[in-house]
């Protein structure tokens, strides 16, 4: 077998270190949550575990019912990837890795609006020009993600509203 990564020895207690290296391009930090499986090759492998990723079919059809209803983009993101996405933007960011900026956001636990012609990044290489409201998912006193909505001209009230709904509502469905 050829080696491609760095090897670790178990300790006496089965621990293992991950290399600060990998840690930081996968961008796991203390207290993040690792889900561990045997693949079909019968390789074990570890992967970021994410519970906004296990109801993204229930996220998705959340934005899309805020979509149809109030005519706004919204996407749902967890601490790695864009989960849900409605509107005309779905396309350009759907399952793709968040922005360095959207992740400092979330781990300073920041809510945050622009303003209109102001670049925003939400996925590397995608920027928004429109006014955008972000309001962190919190479960369990977690930031386990973000809800973003793109404004028309500006950030409304209605926005603020639902960007509060949706974060609340998904945290809550989370912590039961």
């Amino acid at each position: 077998m050829k080696a491609t990564g760095v090897v670790r020895r178990i300790d006496d207690l089965g621990r293992i270190v991950i290399p600060k290296e990998i840690r930081r391009t996968l961008r796991i930090r203390e207290g993040d949550s690792l889900e561990i499986f045997v693949d079909q090759q019968g390789e074990v492998v570890f992967k970021k575990y994410s519970p906004v990723e296990d109801i993204s079919s229930f996220a998705q059809q959340y934005v899309d019912a805020i979509q149809s209803s109030n005519k706004r983009d919204v996407l749902v993101v967890d601490r790695e990837a864009v989960v849900a996405a409605s509107g005309s933007i779905k396309k350009d960011v759907l399952e793709k890795k968040i922005s360095d900026n959207l992740d400092e956001l979330l781990t300073k636990r920041l809510s945050t609006t622009t303003k209109e012609n102001e670049d925003f990044e939400i996925c590397p290489d995608v920027f928004i020009k429109q006014p955008i409201a972000l309001k962190p998912i919190n479960s369990h006193g977690d930031i386990i993600g973000g809800v973003l909505v793109i404004g028309k001209k500006a950030i409304s009230d209605i926005d603020i509203s639902i960007i509060d709904t949706a974060s609340t509502f998904i945290g809550k469905y989370l912590e039961n």
